[in-house]
């Protein structure tokens, strides 16, 4: 079998069991599991013999054309290159986690066979995207993981906070895909194709004739899908969706997918310099500001939302100084271990039987329970926190070297002001991420107080794939040296500098944790959980194994009172406030545009029922008052009609003469 018909049957597996899902979740249910986990298995399996073959060497293109469509033809291609084959792997092991994971955690949901019918479409269409070779195929998987992710995320629908939380992120995406569409079409049009070596050999030839205004609609569309500053709003409330989905669409599906167009259509974009500009500009504030407000959040789930925001933003910084590979590796490391983190963060919540870290601080031995989850979680996090050997200190400083080169003009892809803006946000993001990992860390696993109450053993196959995701989380990046062929042939190996720069920092910002966690938990007051409620209506908070079970979700019902030892409030001081609010870019979104569009829409329902309808009103009451006035005169005497048509003779005629006697 050759490799692009493997390559054909990767993305094509999932859509099939999730086809058959739908068709038989309802008659056949034992069925569904099978179909949910075999057809992803099988799609990774293949995906691995395809990077195999593929070898990271000559890309592999294939086409065939669909229909012809006029000028700019649309084709059914593949384009299989280093980076293809890599994040195809990817995302077929994070799915196929994701899969067997969700048969343990949610086994008592009616709902299940749609979920994962819904995951396993949602994982065709981003492999679709991974091996697209044609701008409008990949666009049609795009499409695809939006419309599934409005689904996933509103999973528990009977709760507002789902409801809301799905509405928010497929309107939040489609404001960015419009300009996106755009875009496309702008630069096929400059191009003449769609195929994306055809629109590479376009810009290699500087056949682009409007490079910046492409590059800049195309940023929208990747801001929004990515969630980059400052359409990633909708990232942190996509957390009301069950904790599989949210490592699915954070880890290698979904978010992943503007960092991976744009490495794909790097070329584009430096073809523009202030696209690049803006690129870097964009990474910059997106990690830095993601970055403190992880640090305040209280929601463990919202922690790993908004550090998914920041380490885009290292992507998207090192794309910003023309590395796609640096770029690329990062996507792959923090796949894995931001899969980990997630749905051992679901583990967690199951056995502290809340979301929120301030009530965590007041549970001891909630490491004992979990041992499995705790130990993966912690291999996760120095991940995360870039403290070698894991697999995120190479990925990270790989984004960092390439940034100093920039900055030192080494580079001439992009500028230098690029470089230096992306390097001094990478360095200080390297610093927060290591507080609010040990934050994280210290508050979940070595609170203080009463024992953690016991929800019972998980079963093992939500405790396995934990240890399957830790394996890349550790090695990845001890093994990334050997894999340069893969990156453009670009050498990934961390420089003197950078390494102690970006180690140094990650030390101070957990050293610095720690010893506020040590002050903060000397004085703070040991407060039982639920004591105090964030509100007086809350309620109790839930597990989600419980939540699962009563159809409602853990998240949003938490009630736990704030934590006054908390080493983020203590390290952030006046900031805590507004950085827990994501500084308040919601609330400058609804007064913008929120509160404006409801204004203009109930002056346009008043004007359809107060003047439109009036009319309407008027035309039909006035049709009944002639048609009741026609109706009195049907007497049925003869000679009333005639008395009436000779009335009205005589009334023609004298209106007649007078006519004529004025003329």
């Amino acid at each position: 079998m050759t490799t692009t018909t493997l390559a054909v049957l990767v993305p094509l597996l999932p859509f099939l069991g999730a086809a058959a899902g739908l068709l038989l979740g309802r008659t056949a249910p034992g069925f569904t599991r099978p179909l949910a986990v075999l057809p992803t298995v099988a799609a990774l399996v293949l995906a691995v013999l395809v990077a195999v073959r593929q070898g990271g060497g000559q890309a592999v293109d294939a086409a065939t054309q669909l229909t012809p469509t006029g000028s700019v033809p649309i084709e059914l291609a593949l384009h299989l290159d280093g980076f293809a084959v890599l994040t195809a792997v990817l995302v077929g092991l994070v799915a196929s986690c994701v899969q067997i994971y969700s048969t343990g955690y949610l086994r008592d949901d009616p709902r299940y066979p749609s979920y994962a019918a819904l995951v396993s479409l949602f994982t065709s269409a981003m492999l679709l995207v991974v091996y697209s070779g044609d701008l409008m195929v990949l666009l049609v998987g795009w499409e695809v993981m939006g419309v599934c992710s409005y689904f996933l995320v509103g999973h528990y629908w009977e709760t507002p906070e789902a409801r809301a939380a799905s509405l928010k992120a497929f309107l939040v995406t489609k404001l960015g895909d419009v300009p996106f569409l755009i875009g496309l079409f702008a630069l096929a049009a400059d191009a003449g194709t769609f195929r994306i070596t055809g629109v590479l050999g376009s810009v290699a030839a500087g056949g682009l004739d409007h490079p910046t205004v492409v590059a800049l609609l195309l940023l929208a569309g990747v801001a929004g899908k990515s969630a980059q500053f400052p359409l990633h709003t909708w990232l942190p409330d996509a957390m009301a969706g069950p904790t599989p989905v949210s490592a699915l669409i954070h880890a290698a599906t979904m978010v992943a997918a503007g960092v991976y167009f744009v490495a794909r259509l790097l070329p584009v974009f430096a073809a523009s310099a202030a696209a690049m500009t803006v690129l870097a500009v964009m990474a910059a504030l997106t990690m830095v500001g993601s970055a403190l407000a992880a640090l305040a959040q209280d929601d463990i789930k919202r922690v790993l939302a908004y550090s998914t925001i920041g380490q885009l933003g290292y992507m998207t910084g090192a794309l910003a100084v023309g590395d796609r590979g640096a770029a690329v590796f990062h996507l792959l490391s923090h796949g894995a271990f931001k899969a980990l983190l997630f749905l051992a963060a679901g583990v967690v919540i199951h056995a502290a039987g809340t979301n929120s870290l301030a009530a965590m601080s007041r549970m001891s031995g909630l490491a004992r329970r979990i041992p499995d989850a705790y130990w993966t979680m912690t291999v996760a996090l120095l991940a995360l926190a870039a403290i070698p050997p894991f697999a995120g200190f190479f990925s990270k400083e790989a984004v960092l070297v390439a940034a100093e080169h920039t900055a030192l003009g080494d580079r001439d892809v992009s500028t230098a002001a690029a470089g230096s803006t992306v390097l001094v946000a990478g360095l200080l993001t390297a610093l927060i991420t290591a507080a609010y990992a040990a934050r994280l860390w210290l508050l979940a696993f070595h609170g203080r107080g009463i024992e953690a109450p016991d929800h019972g053993r998980q079963p093992l196959s939500m405790n396995a794939v934990l240890w399957v995701l830790a394996v890349p989380s550790l090695a990845f990046g001890l093994t990334v040296t050997s894999l340069d062929d893969w990156f453009d042939g670009n050498a990934l190996t961390p420089t003197t500098t950078t390494s102690i720069l970006g180690t140094g920092l990650a030390l101070i910002g957990g050293l610095v944790t720690y010893a506020a966690w040590r002050r903060g938990a000397a004085r703070a007051a040991r407060v039982p959980i639920g004591a105090v409620a964030a509100h007086p209506d809350a309620e109790p908070a839930l597990s989600e194994a419980e939540a699962i079970a009563t159809h409602t979700p853990a998240y949003g019902s938490i009630a736990s009172a704030p934590d006054p030892g908390d080493p983020g409030r203590l390290l952030l001081g006046p900031l805590h406030r507004h950085a827990a609010s994501g500084f308040h870019l919601d609330a400058v979104y609804t007064a913008l545009f929120v509160r404006p569009v409801r204004a203009a829409a109930s002056l346009v329902r008043f004007l359809d029922r107060e003047v439109v309808e009036t009319y309407v009103r008027g035309a039909g009451a006035t049709a009944g008052l002639l048609g009741a006035a026609v109706r009195r005169a049907q007497t049925g005497n003869v000679q009333t009609y005639l008395g009436v048509l000779l009335a009205g003779s005589v009334v023609l005629a004298v209106a007649a003469a007078l006519v004529a006697a004025g003329a």
